[in-house]
């Protein structure tokens, strides 16, 4: 999912308008909803993978100088991490699942140089540290790319910027303030209109555009994590997959990490469990898992590729409150996402939620008034799942037992490449190195909680019908989220 911006700016005094968002406002048609019935109901990135290498399941107890649990790409960072600085320390990764299985493998590939979800959310909340975290969020994108030339990781790794389009005539006075805020902060960016937008990719519902030339990236999430979990194995990390921790025991020397019939005993634990039920039941007053849906079309022929342009292949989203992220694939696909972010009472995560018709009918119907050039089109993939999102928006950390046990997590769908920062950071804070990361009131603090149900699933709900109804307004956005952008509150995926 590529950076969030809040392009309200200067819109709280405009009038309502009944053509505010170009999405249509009756169910989708029967041809909308052939679209995507024969879909394959997995990921893309992972249903096309080959030759992907399997890990055994624990069975036995092992002891480790660092233990970490989850497979997605914070808890694979975090192994990369710990034996480059540590060649000799022992590092045992377990996954529930397989490698890559969860959101890691299942998002749209828009790797962000953002540590914060953009500029604007970062500034909202943490003004006098900023220009820190965006140099730290640039310095750990170029570390990045560096990591993957070092242990060739072949991700279909592609750095062609990302563009960001005005589908409502509100949205392009907040598009025009974000391109200057980007330059201020020595992004390139360039701000498209009319015949140059045209030019750029052909659709009515497009407004103005942005093109931020300056860390911004695509991805193969899938091959990203096979990568990632290559390059551990061969520095000699301990893989496991299908061996799914259930509690942390504090013993006073070690934690013991029980996963099923098998034991990790480790002098250090960091927790990488993303929108899972984190093993500290605590930090659920932070996360709220909600679910983000994903097409992706078949191939375009020729003629279809050129009715659209796009020939700079930019991942793009939309600027609405509910917004669109897509891109297209190496072989001219699109992958289409977002819109929805769905919360379900008591924030089961669940493999029963991977696909909504309902969501995927609104996927459909939108991805069509976008092309209406492309109406015929099928979709050969369909899914969802769950995202960790936290009221800020980005990752935050938690140290316990005594410094022995690190978490991070929230990233609210754009953790591609913050998770390797915050994979970083955790191991500071494990092995107890200040840094000037960890210094900062950004990894210091936390988030606001959620409150408990049934108070949690009836503000997340109003919420959500708040900035849909923002969107529908011509981007006001009324007294009740007035109140959250003023305590620095949100949600979002």
């Amino acid at each position: 999912m590529p950076r969030r911006y809040r392009y309200d700016r200067g819109a709280l005094s405009a009038q309502p308008s009944p053509a505010s968002t170009p999405w249509p406002s009756t169910p989708p048609t029967a041809a909308e909803r052939e679209a995507f019935a024969d879909a394959v109901p997995e990921p893309f990135w992972l249903e096309r993978r080959e030759n992907v290498a399997e890990f055994p399941r624990l069975d036995e107890p092992v002891e480790t100088d660092l233990c970490i649990v989850g497979g997605g790409f914070t808890g694979l960072w975090a192994a990369l991490h710990a034996k480059h600085r540590d060649p000799d320390r022992r590092v045992v990764l377990i996954e529930g699942e397989r490698i890559g299985s969860g959101a890691s493998g299942r998002n749209g590939g828009f790797l962000s140089a953002s540590i914060t979800h953009g500029l604007d959310n970062g500034l909202s909340r943490f003004p006098d540290e900023m220009r820190i975290l965006e140099r730290l969020g640039l310095e750990n994108f170029e570390g990045l790319k560096r990591d993957l030339e070092r242990h060739s990781i072949a991700c279909d790794f592609e750095e062609p910027g990302e563009m960001a389009v005005a589908v409502a005539e509100h949205q392009i006075e907040g598009l025009r303030e974000e391109a200057e805020l980007l330059r201020d902060y020595g992004h390139t960016v360039d701000v498209l209109g009319g015949e140059e937008l045209r030019a750029e990719i052909r659709s009515p519902t497009y407004r103005a555009a942005i093109v931020d030339r300056t860390g911004a990236a695509l991805v193969d999430p899938g091959k990203l994590c096979d990568g990632l979990a290559q390059a551990i194995a061969g520095l000699g990390v301990e893989v496991y997959e299908h061996t799914p921790a259930t509690s942390l025991t504090d013993t006073g020397v070690s934690i013991v990490v029980a996963a099923g019939d098998a034991k990790v005993t480790a002098r250090r634990v960091l927790l990488a469990t993303n929108a899972f039920t984190p093993l500290r039941r605590s930090l659920g007053r932070y996360i709220v898992p909600v679910y983000d849906y994903v097409l992706v079309s078949e191939p375009l022929d020729a003629a279809q590729r050129e009715s659209i342009g796009w020939s700079d292949r930019r991942g793009i989203s939309d600027c609405g409150n509910q917004f669109h992220y897509y891109r297209l694939t190496d072989d001219d696909r699109i992958l289409w996402g977002g819109f929805e972010a769905v919360y379900r009472y008591g924030g089961p995560v669940d493999a029963r939620h991977d696909t909504d018709d309902e969501t995927f009918g609104a996927l459909a119907q939108n991805f069509f008034a976008t092309f209406p050039q492309l109406r015929g089109l099928r979709f050969s993939h369909k899914w969802g799942g769950a995202i960790d999102t936290c009221s800020r928006f980005s990752s935050f950390f938690d140290l316990s037992h005594g410094g022995r046990v690190a978490f991070v997590g929230g990233y609210t769908g754009l953790g591609v490449g913050s998770s390797r920062f915050g994979a970083g950071v955790a191991l500071d804070l494990l092995d107890g190195n200040r840094t000037e990361a960890t210094e900062l009131d950004y990894v210091r603090s936390k988030p606001f909680p959620f409150p408990p149900e049934p108070l949690r699933w009836a503000v997340v709900q109003f919420t959500r019908g708040r900035l849909a109804a923002a969107d529908r307004r011509g981007g006001r956005r009324g007294i009740w989220l007035g109140i959250l952008d003023r305590l620095g509150l949100g949600f979002d995926s």
